[in-house]
């Protein structure tokens, strides 16, 4: 397949306000298509990519009706008419391929997974039997019809879709891939993405401590956040706040990535030049977002090569990305882009006065009150570089732009972490 242009012609034009979460979902949505082309795999390469195909089932699975446990297989009818009593006929192992057919009044030895009788659709486990004094099998009675009996096509129906071209190959699709013996499957190509950050007071975690400088927490944390098999991703390292040195790594960058993400100068200050940077190498579609944390984000394209600007602050660099990164790399892979579900539950908090004009979304956790009652809990400090409250979040509460104010029970949304990757 050949590539297709991931963004619009038309910048995105927003008023003086801030763009909202739900307008910036929008224009990631409507604004980024696939990217990347096919390869063709090893399913054992495949397990966390993209597939790249729609997926018919060749054939019934199971082909043929099979017994699910090991015992005696027969005719429900003979079981009724005979009383339970049947004379023992052919042994049937799993993996014959040859067809039996009982006589009248007669069952099969049959160990699990063998093909059953043509003229049998009922099983008796071989813990419930006994034999008779003449030498006949006795079944006790109760058994139903189809009982221990597997059909033919009951997982799989010959020449259905089974698994969508753009899913995600989860260990259970993969496994399905493996029961109809496709040893071959075709891929997206893995996404490749760059990580900066910028700043001349950010150091490396390698670097030796001095004043006035802070350790890079940025780029550890979305490398981590973003690694998955369906991506590669390049760091870049730090850059100086030096806008001809910033020009040259994006330009260099856009030539052989499909997205960079940098954190750190976008902003207006004297000293942040990636706006600058993104407009003059390319285009800029959106920046300032109305949301807490995270408002100074940024997100444009230098010719085919995505770019987003995330706030230089680690838990607003952490929360865009949940937010807004993964959606991105959804769409450049071809997928949809998912709407994480959070769950409804009381809030162990107040929050007296909030702005009516953006959404929050607080780091929180959820536990049990003295009732048994599941509460979400917020951390009780707000400041977006403290990293302490990512680190004790398990996801995030999230307040939409028309609350002015929450009390202690009221209901909110908490969204776990995991919700917002892609899947």
């Amino acid at each position: 397949m050949s590539t297709t242009r991931q963004l619009l012609d038309d910048c995105f034009l927003h008023d003086k306000d801030r763009m909202k979460h739900a307008e910036v979902l929008d224009t990631i949505d409507r604004s980024l298509n696939l990217v990347v082309n096919d390869e063709e795999l090893s399913l054992d390469d495949a397990y966390g990519r993209i597939i790249a195909q729609d997926v018919i089932a060749p054939r019934n699975v199971p082909y043929t009706d099979n017994t699910a446990v090991d015992g005696y297989a027969f005719s429900h009818a003979d079981y009724i008419s005979y009383e339970g009593k049947l004379a023992l006929g052919a042994l049937i192992a799993a993996g014959d391929s040859h067809e039996v057919t009982l006589k009248k009044g007669e069952c099969a030895r049959i160990f699990t997974g063998a093909i059953m009788p043509q003229n049998a659709e009922t099983v008796a486990m071989q813990e419930d039997y006994e034999i008779t004094e003449d030498g006949k099998i006795f079944i006790p009675s109760g058994l139903k019809l189809g009982a221990n009996c597997r059909k033919a096509g009951e997982d799989l129906k010959a020449e259905t879709c089974v698994i969508n071209q753009a899913e995600l190959l989860t260990p259970a699709k993969i496994a399905t891939l493996a029961s109809i013996g496709m040893a071959q499957i075709k891929l997206r190509k893995k996404l490749r993405i760059a990580i900066l950050s910028t700043g001349n007071e950010i150091l490396d975690a390698s670097q030796p401590f001095s004043a006035g400088k802070v350790y890079d927490a940025n780029r550890p944390m979305l490398k981590a956040l973003l690694a998955s098999p369906m991506v590669t991703i390049s760091d870049l390292g730090i850059l100086p706040d030096n806008e001809a040195a910033i020009t040259q790594a994006m330009r260099d960058a856009a030539q052989n990535h499909d997205l960079i993400l940098t954190s750190g100068g976008a902003s207006r200050g004297d000293e942040d030049h990636m706006l600058n940077v993104l407009s003059n190498l390319g285009k800029r579609h959106l920046w300032q977002i109305a949301i807490k944390p995270g408002r100074p984000m940024m997100f444009g394209q230098i010719n085919n090569c995505v770019v987003v600007g995330l706030p230089g602050n680690p838990v607003a660099s952490m929360v865009c990305a949940n937010l807004y990164v993964y959606p991105v790399i959804a769409k450049l892979l071809g997928m949809p882009i998912k709407q994480p579900q959070g769950i409804s539950v009381a809030a162990d908090f107040e929050i007296n006065k909030k702005k009516t004009d953006r959404r929050e979304f607080l780091r929180g956790w959820l536990q049990e009150d003295e009732n048994g009652n599941t509460i979400a809990v917020k951390f009780d400090r707000d400041g977006s570089g403290l990293i302490t409250g990512l680190r004790k979040a398990t996801g995030l509460i999230e307040i939409p732009e028309e609350v002015n104010k929450i009390n202690k029970g009221d209901r909110v949304c908490f969204v776990p972490f995991h919700a917002f990757k892609p899947s």
